[in-house]
C-alpha cells in the first residue's frame, strides 16, 4: 500500500462528506475558497485584498474576483483605509461570521458522532495522528 495514494484518495470523500454537512444546517453551498477567504478574515481580523492573497497563497485577481462575488452576497464589507484612500480593508460581515459559527458547529457535531462511532483504537490513531497531519500541511504548503 502506498501511504501517499491512499491518502490521497481518502482527503477528497473526507472533505467532501463534512461539506456535506452544512445541508443539514441548510447553509448555502460556498466554495471552499470563500469558506477560507471568510475563515481568515474572521481570524485575522481586516486585511487588504493583498495580505488575504498573501495569507491564502492566492492570487490578487483571484482575491479580486472573490471579494466581489462575496461582497455582493454581503459575506465580505469593504471598507475604505483611513490612511489611504486608495486601499480597502476586508471584513467578513456579521452575517457571515454567524454562518461560520454554525457551520463549525454542525460539522463538529457530525465528526464527533462519527468518532463516537468508531472503535477506540480507530479514534484514538486518529487523535495521534493529528500533530502529523498538521505537520504534512506545513510541509505541501512548503512546497
Amino acid at each position: 500500500m502506498d501511504t501517499a495514494t491512499e491518502f490521497g484518495r481518502l482527503i477528497g470523500p473526507l472533505r467532501r462528506a463534512i461539506l456535506r454537512t452544512r445541508r443539514v444546517a441548510d447553509l448555502p453551498d460556498l466554495p471552499e475558497a470563500q469558506i477560507e477567504l471568510l475563515r481568515a478574515l474572521a481570524e485575522a481580523g481586516p486585511l487588504s485584498p493583498r495580505q488575504a492573497a498573501d495569507r491564502l497563497r492566492l492570487a490578487p485577481s483571484t482575491i479580486s474576483n472573490l471579494v466581489r462575488t462575496m461582497t455582493a452576497a454581503g459575506l465580505v464589507e469593504r471598507e475604505p483605509s483611513v490612511t489611504d484612500l486608495r486601499a480597502v480593508h476586508l471584513t467578513a460581515s456579521p452575517t457571515a461570521l454567524e454562518m461560520l459559527d454554525t457551520y463549525d458547529r454542525t460539522s463538529t457535531a457530525a465528526l464527533h458522532s462519527a468518532l463516537a462511532n468508531l472503535n477506540p483504537n480507530s479514534r484514538e490513531a486518529i487523535e495521534r495522528a493529528l500533530p502529523a497531519l498538521a505537520e504534512l500541511l506545513i510541509a505541501l504548503e512548503d512546497d
